[in-house]
């Protein structure tokens, strides 16, 4: 029988006794049976820690926006895993993904592979088929030995490095950022988008001899104002409108704008068609606004590590400063620096929620706060949203704001509970 989606996810998650198993030689003969070459007109592959999804979102937006065909593969999802596997903008469907499997798991003989591994050969398989002009890849973790390398990129954009799953790529930003740059090709251009990017990843560029575009000294922001900036290369300024609000994704399209001017004739644009073209970008759980039954403005971010954290602060020290309270309802996985995300967003924070998350991974709220004793003060703790909703509405002001955040897995589960289906809009 036929499975359907739900059953084929189920599948995948059952066959390979690892969840991360790091390595290409089991899932690169799946890709040669399958024929996975020439997936798009270009290949564009995101690595790095933080904003690798709001950069895919930014060229996706932009590229569709000029009349390209744009497939885009990232990873995880937030409510749906369709979102995962995207064609001018759209995600694809139950049907067309389905036979993407069903084709996987005819190719993969007896080959165990894990979940992330057969999801991203299906969405290779798919972008294959639309033959787009170009392909955005996002790297699920590290670089050179995650199944998205198997594709050759004409453009490799590097986001800024942090520190984020240590236990399999190294302990510090030099360990992590060799196994990152692990994704670069022999004299492709690369944009480094990390203002103060590991000595390890230009000596990977050096020695790939990639034409790089580094932010600072290749291209650079300046004019930086609520709605946009000024973005300056070689002998061009040009005004960018910036619908996403913090700095961090100000560094985002900037790069964004780096990238494009090597896959791109920028003397072919006008100054106001480069600068517009970011219009209607939208990245959902990254300080989205949620419409909510709640007084407060509730936030929602999918953030998980302390350089995250600290964008998050940074976000939200102006609406401090004008008054908001802001109340944190905190949910986080067993394999993250819950200290270090806290200690970075404490000095923001007026109340902390802590929140139990499911699953093998998931910290209880009790665990959690026994990681934070003594770091934070904790107003309250669930082992629902449900729970922590249900004490917002009786707690909150309309003056108020409170931020989600710490996991996929915690704005996901709030986002249900609130009533959002996760439907394509």
């Amino acid at each position: 029988m036929d499975k359907n989606l739900e059953q084929w996810l189920e599948w995948q998650m059952r066959l390979h006794d690892r969840a991360i198993d790091l390595g290409l030689e089991r899932v690169a003969p799946v890709a040669d049976r399958l024929g996975l070459d020439d997936i798009a007109g270009r290949v564009v592959t995101v690595a790095g820690t933080n904003g690798k999804g709001s950069t895919v979102a930014a060229y996706e937006t932009w590229l569709s926006s000029a009349g390209f065909r744009v497939a885009s593969y990232t990873s995880p999802h937030l409510l749906r895993y369709n979102e995962r596997i995207r064609l001018n903008r759209q995600p694809v469907d139950d049907r067309a993904l389905c036979a993407a499997f069903a084709a996987v798991e005819a190719a993969r003989g007896d080959l165990a592979l894990t979940y992330f591994e057969f999801g991203t050969l299906a969405a290779l398989l798919l972008i294959k088929g639309w033959q787009p002009d170009f392909a955005l890849l996002e790297v699920g973790l590290g670089g050179r030995l995650d199944a998205v390398n198997l594709v050759d990129a004409d453009l490799v954009h590097l986001t800024p490095i942090g520190l984020d799953h240590q236990a399999w790529l190294g302990e510090d930003r030099e360990q992590i950022g060799r196994e990152k740059a692990g994704v670069l090709r022999a004299g492709i251009p690369v944009i480094v988008n990390d203002p103060d990017p590991p000595e390890s990843v230009l000596a990977e560029v050096r020695r790939r001899r990639c034409r790089m575009l580094r932010v600072g000294q290749d291209y650079r922001i300046e004019n930086a104002r609520d709605d946009g900036f000024d973005w300056c290369a070689q002998a061009r300024r040009i005004g960018v409108a910036s619908p996403l609000p913090g700095p961090h994704q100000q560094l985002n399209l900037a790069g964004v704008l780096a990238g494009l001017s090597r896959l791109l004739d920028f003397e072919r644009y006008t100054d106001a068609r480069i600068g517009g073209g970011f219009e209607g970008l939208r990245v959902a759980g990254r300080f989205d606004t949620v419409d909510t039954h709640l007084p407060a403005r509730v936030i929602v971010d999918v953030g998980h590590n302390q350089d995250a954290a600290g964008v998050l602060a940074q976000c939200l020290a102006p609406l401090r400063a004008a008054g908001a309270r802001v109340s944190v309802l905190l949910g986080m996985l067993e394999d993250k620096r819950a200290d270090q995300f806290t200690d970075a967003l404490a000095s923001q924070v007026d109340r902390w929620w802590l929140l139990g998350l499911p699953g093998e991974r998931g910290l209880s709220a009790r665990a959690l706060a026994e990681r934070l004793q003594g770091r934070i003060a904790i107003d309250a703790c669930f082992d629902d949203v449900a729970s922590a909703l249900a004490h917002a509405s009786s707690t909150v002001g309309n003056q108020d704001i409170i931020l989600v955040t710490g996991s996929f897995v915690t704005v996901e589960l709030t986002l249900r509970e609130l009533g959002l289906s996760g439907e394509a809009d």
